[in-house]
């Protein structure tokens, strides 16, 4: 009579081990990068949201009663994006100049790619990092 396998032999164990060691090894960077790209999506989003709430509240008062108290007040800058992987500040704030920035933090800081974003009054759209010279990659991905 032949007997029966009871449980699982060492070698088989290890080649379980070495495939799930393998797939993580390649799932979690992937992982990563894409928890990256996310986050950059919130930031651009804040930045064109704190925009044109600065543009309505010009919009809606006339350029003899512009009021900046009200739009400061209206526009609570600085602020972090949900999450906490950015904050978004400007450098300008008045109707006709103004440059809103969203400045990385924590791990988001170590993206090489897209770093910071920067949106001014015209629209004009920048980013430092690796992609600086063509900032519309990081901002229509």
């Amino acid at each position: 009579m032949k007997r029966k396998q009871r449980g699982i032999t060492l070698l088989e164990l290890l080649t379980v081990v070495a495939i799930v060691g393998l797939l993580m090894a390649i799932a979690i960077p992937n992982y990563r990068q894409y928890v990256v790209r996310a986050s950059r999506a919130d930031a651009k989003t804040a930045l064109q949201q704190t925009a044109q709430r600065l543009e309505r509240c010009y919009t809606n008062s006339t350029p003899y009663a512009y009021d900046s108290a009200l739009c400061t007040a209206t526009v609570t800058l600085p602020f972090t994006v949900d999450g906490g992987k950015y904050i978004v500040s400007a450098t300008a704030r008045n109707p006709q100049d103004y440059t809103l920035i969203a400045t990385p933090q924590g791990g988001q800081a170590d993206d090489a790619q897209c770093n910071v974003f920067q949106l001014t009054q015209t629209g004009a759209q920048s980013v430092t990092g690796s992609y600086s010279a063509t900032p519309e990659v990081c901002w229509r991905r």
